[in-house]
């Protein structure tokens, strides 16, 4: 069974694909791949690049043919699928399987990450969090903006971390979330934030996902040691600083997935915060709920 979850993204195909295959005709892709022991054939149409926010409007969606051609059509179109993908020449891509460009100039492609890791670098104790998604993508043109930024908060207490999204020069941000704080529009976005060489341990851990502001499309976080209620027992974890950040976001609309990444800046330097304060106060845009972060 696949579940979407929280991201309520139109670009979610599956989980944990394997020996996967993308092939484009006119306006339409088909994707092949195997999961869950099964060979999968699903054709997906419908949809281009990504809506700015407009409450009351749809996001765009995919339509998609997990029957590889019966649903619609009532045979097998995957089998007579006469593949039209060109060398793929777009701009480099976060996790990814495959792309190529279409005969009319847009692309399409396939990338997969785990978006529902644990916070605080814990280790996965579900399926859902181990799950590797499978995600296309169809755009022309330059894909949403991710800026991520670092410094501290409340004069060198905390390590923390700014930026924002945008698309198509404006904003992404949602207009309505649950109570913790997760989208539940099709606008909204989460950022995942993932930290490197950290308490947690070597490599990449997750630390935790936060939603972009409305209306700015902005976010800040600090590291603070945490009892993280989302795991079990709510367990004594600690900053989660490390010597780099990373921050995945699922892209808007039916747009590619993107990533930033920003290095530490180490000790407080105060000389270095304010040369930061003043990025940090030209990105947030006067946010009340950042400004009193600082």
């Amino acid at each position: 069974m696949l579940v979407i979850g929280d991201a309520r993204a139109s670009d979610l195909l599956d989980v944990n694909a394997q020996d996967v295959k993308l092939e484009v005709h006119g306006k339409r892709a088909l994707v092949d791949y195997r999961a869950n022991g099964k060979t999968r054939h699903v054709l997906v149409w419908g949809a281009i690049n990504a809506r700015t926010p407009e409450e009351g409007r749809p996001q765009v969606r995919f339509e998609h043919d997990y029957s590889g051609g019966f649903r619609f059509e009532h045979r097998a179109v995957w089998k007579t699928f006469v593949d039209q993908c060109r060398p793929y020449d777009g701009p480099p891509l976060a996790y990814l399987l495959a792309a190529c460009k279409a005969p009319d100039g847009s692309y399409w492609a396939l990338q997969s990450w785990q978006r529902n890791l644990p916070h605080r670098g814990w280790e996965p104790w579900t399926s859902g969090q181990k799950a590797w998604e499978l995600r296309v993508s169809h755009w022309i043109g330059p894909v949403a903006q991710l800026e991520l930024y670092t410094d501290w908060a409340f004069h060198g207490d905390a390590h923390d971390i700014f930026g924002r999204m945008t698309y198509a020069g404006l904003p992404v941000h949602g207009f309505h979330t649950t109570a913790n704080g997760e989208p539940i529009d099709s606008y909204g976005r989460s950022l995942y934030i993932d930290t490197f060489g950290s308490a947690y341990g070597p490599g990449w851990q997750r630390e935790t996902s936060i939603v972009f502001r409305k209306p700015s499309g902005a976010f800040c976080y600090s590291f603070w040691p945490t009892h993280d209620v989302s795991l079990p027992g709510k367990p004594a974890r600690p900053a989660g600083n490390g010597a780099r950040y990373r921050i995945s976001v699922v892209g808007p609309g039916v747009t590619p997935d993107v990533t930033a990444e920003a290095n530490d800046l180490g000790p407080y330097d105060p000389v270095v915060e304010r040369q930061q304060d003043a990025v940090f106060m030209r990105v947030i845009s006067g946010d009340k709920f950042c400004t009193t972060q600082r």
